[in-house]
């Protein structure tokens, strides 16, 4: 493999119908459309220019309880749930207002939605279209990535063990146009790979989106510094001969770039192709760039 040894940040910036307006004091105060929410965010550690909490056009904010957790407080107004789009890729995501402080969607994703379409696309323009570009999403959440790869004509694997978020993944598809090429699992992603390992099935690129700690449906334990690098080993095995690309999402503070890239070496080093490791961040109407996690990516050349 030629390594190029990339390390930069790319940054969401082409959005409309989100924008992050202020930032400070441990929040971001975020406009989700027509909807302004104000949520917690532990990379924010400067001071904030004004009060944010007393922002005129605030709706609702989450704060965090000194039990662990927390809770959404309304102070103007709020739809149950709201739709916002992405019209660079012609995509729809449902927003509500959950647990933990999530809406069921990470904007700054859509870095890795506008690279994953345009490897999807210049690998289908190779190959007849009645053999699309198989894609496995693994911890896959609402399917961000999902909707991305199936409106680029990927054939994609939707894998999730909470039920919830994979019945809203199969809402944000048919929002956006999409109602064929998914295939949607309920299921521990590790369980699952190990399944499709025994059954030859194979795919032409793997996204992963691990969480620092979790459990599945079973009580399988999970813990991102132990896990990841079996997990990402084993999963090497469900690619094709010829693979598009091999991309791994991080949100653990603290998980650098190289770690990611260290992995994607370490694993697919044999093949021809080259990786690219970096922050993923979004920009701020304060004309700075919020860091929101990390990416690795491999992607065949």
């Amino acid at each position: 493999m030629e390594h190029h040894g990339k390390l930069f940040m790319k940054i969401a910036e082409n959005w409309t119908d989100y924008s992050i307006i202020a930032t400070g004091d441990g929040y971001k105060l975020e406009r989700w459309k027509d909807v302004c929410l104000l949520r917690p965010d532990p990379q924010v550690i400067w001071s904030a220019r004004t009060d944010l909490f007393a922002y005129p056009g605030l709706n609702a904010c989450y704060k965090r309880s000194e039990k662990g957790g927390g809770s959404w407080t309304t102070l103007r107004p709020i739809p149950e749930e709201w739709t916002i789009g992405y019209e660079r890729l012609g995509l729809r995501f449902k927003i509500k207002p959950m647990g933990f402080k999530h809406t069921g969607l990470f904007p700054e994703q859509s870095v890795h939605w506008e690279l994953m379409t345009e490897l999807i696309r210049a690998a289908q323009a190779k190959r007849s279209a009645d053999r699309p570009v198989k894609v496995l999403n693994l911890f896959a959440y609402t399917g961000g990535a999902t909707v991305a790869c199936a409106k680029a004509g990927a054939a994609v694997t939707h894998v999730d063990a909470a039920k919830g978020m994979v019945e809203r993944a199969g809402e944000n598809a048919r929002l956006s146009g999409i109602d064929t090429g998914i295939r949607y699992i309920v299921d521990d992603c590790q369980k699952f790979v190990r399944r499709e390992l025994r059954r030859g099935n194979r795919y032409d690129a793997v996204i992963m989106d691990p969480p620092s700690y979790g459990r599945g449906p079973g009580g399988e334990m999970w813990k991102i510094e132990n896990d990841l690098f079996p997990f990402v080993q084993l999963c090497t095995g469900l690619l094709s001969d010829d693979p598009v690309f091999f991309l791994i999402n991080s949100y653990t503070t603290g998980l650098q770039p190289m770690v990611l890239d260290n992995i994607l070496r370490l694993t697919l080093g044999e093949r021809r192709g080259h990786t690219e490791a970096y922050e993923v961040g979004i920009r701020t109407e304060e004309k700075i760039a919020l860091p929101c996690g990390a990416g690795g990516i491999f992607i065949n050349d």
